[in-house]
C-alpha cells in the first residue's frame, strides 16, 4: 500500500474546498469521500493527495476505505495539511501512486488560489 495522487477538476475546486475541512478549518467531526472507480491501493493513515489547477496542493490522512455501488470512497476527516512541490502536475483520471521524496514537499499557504 502507498500514498496515492487524485485530481480535482477545474469546475469542481471551489465546490472541493467548500466541502469541509479544509486545511486551517476547524474539524467538524464529519467524513469527506473521494470517489474512485477502482479498488485503490492505500489503507488508513496514508496520504490522499491533491492535484487542482496543474499543481500539488496539499494531502490529507486517509481515515477509512469502502466499497460503493459505483466503485470506492477514500475517506478524510479534518487534518488536511497544504504542500506542494516544484514540478507542474496536469491533471488525470483515477488515481496514482505518489512519485516524489516527502522531502521535496514545502507548505503551500495560497493553496486555494487557481494559480
Amino acid at each position: 500500500m502507498s500514498d496515492l495522487v487524485v485530481t480535482v477538476p477545474k469546475n469542481l475546486w471551489a465546490h472541493w474546498i467548500a466541502e469541509g475541512d479544509a486545511v486551517g478549518e476547524p474539524y467538524t467531526g464529519e467524513e469527506w469521500a473521494y470517489q474512485v472507480s477502482q479498488r485503490p491501493s492505500i489503507e488508513p493513515g496514508e496520504r490522499l493527495y491533491i492535484v487542482s489547477w496543474g499543481r500539488l496542493r496539499g494531502y490529507a490522512p486517509v481515515v477509512r476505505v469502502f466499497k460503493t455501488h459505483n466503485g470506492y470512497a477514500i475517506c478524510r476527516r479534518g487534518g488536511a495539511v497544504a504542500v506542494t512541490i516544484d514540478e507542474g502536475i496536469p491533471g488525470f483520471r483515477g488515481f496514482r501512486k505518489r512519485w516524489w521524496d516527502v522531502a521535496n514537499e514545502r507548505p503551500f499557504p495560497t493553496w486555494r488560489s487557481t494559480k
